[in-house]
């Protein structure tokens, strides 16, 4: 997978992606990762590439044409066509399902906009749409373009030394994650729960799901909005609030 970005901080998001996972996806070959600075290619002595907005108001909005170039480049760098994604509070909530639909692509490019954001004409012509890490505003996009890097670069086949991690991550099947544990068993924190050290996998597999279904209930609420249980996952999810409430 190739995936551009567009920033005028090229540097931080060279060094965001060159650890953990994501720098052994880029180490096998299974990313590329390309960044591009629209100062390059903007024009006179400064390389002006943000003006004053019509209208007044306070802030500066990065130009169309050092933008429209520096594009312009990326796309003639690769004949796969890329799929322009602009980071902005104004796109829609990233999330998982967005993620592995992003991580399918052949080619991704991230615009990350600075200041008040981006001239709008540009958004218009030059992007296929906008995605948002949060409702929060952050200096510009190159942290939510390290996310999204982050994000899709997993899930890639191989840049994971256990394929399995990717297909328990919270969010995955709709839930939040199990609580995990490791070694000591004893700890003046607490004990293993029994039932993971039990060696029964039906056991085992039966109560990380409850645990999921019950966190999700607790946590995020919102995820089981509407969902049609299955009737197994609803006398789990049934059981583990029964437990909660000491019945």
């Amino acid at each position: 997978m190739r995936i551009d970005v567009v920033s005028l901080f090229p540097d931080f998001i060279e060094r965001c992606a060159g650890f953990g996972v994501t720098g052994r996806a880029r180490e096998r070959g299974l990313v590329s990762l390309h960044a591009w600075n629209p100062r390059d290619y903007a024009e006179g002595n400064y390389r002006k590439v943000d003006d004053r907005t019509f209208g007044g108001g306070p802030g500066m909005v990065m130009l169309v044409e050092p933008l429209r170039r520096c594009l312009a480049a990326m796309r003639r760098a690769d004949p796969q066509p890329a799929h322009v994604v602009h980071l902005s509070p104004q796109g829609r909530r990233l999330d998982q399902r967005k993620v592995r639909e992003l991580a399918a692509r052949p080619r991704l490019a991230l615009l990350c906009g600075r200041y008040e954001g981006v001239d709008e004409r540009l958004v218009q012509a030059e992007v296929d749409e906008e995605l948002s890490i949060g409702d929060y505003v952050l200096s510009g996009g190159e942290l939510a373009a390290a996310v999204v890097v982050d994000a899709v670069a997993r899930l890639q086949d191989g840049a994971l030394n256990d394929a399995a991690s990717a297909a328990q991550d919270s969010f995955e099947d709709g839930l939040l994650d199990c609580p995990h544990y490791s070694h000591p068993v004893e700890h003046p924190y607490g004990t293993v729960p029994e039932v993971l050290r039990s060696g029964n996998h039906a056991a085992i597999a039966r109560w990380r799901r409850q645990q999921a279904l019950g966190r999700t209930w607790e946590r995020r609420p919102d995820l089981l909005a509407g969902r049609d249980l299955s009737r197994q996952d609803a006398a789990l999810l049934e059981a583990y609030l029964r437990g909660r409430d000491g019945s």
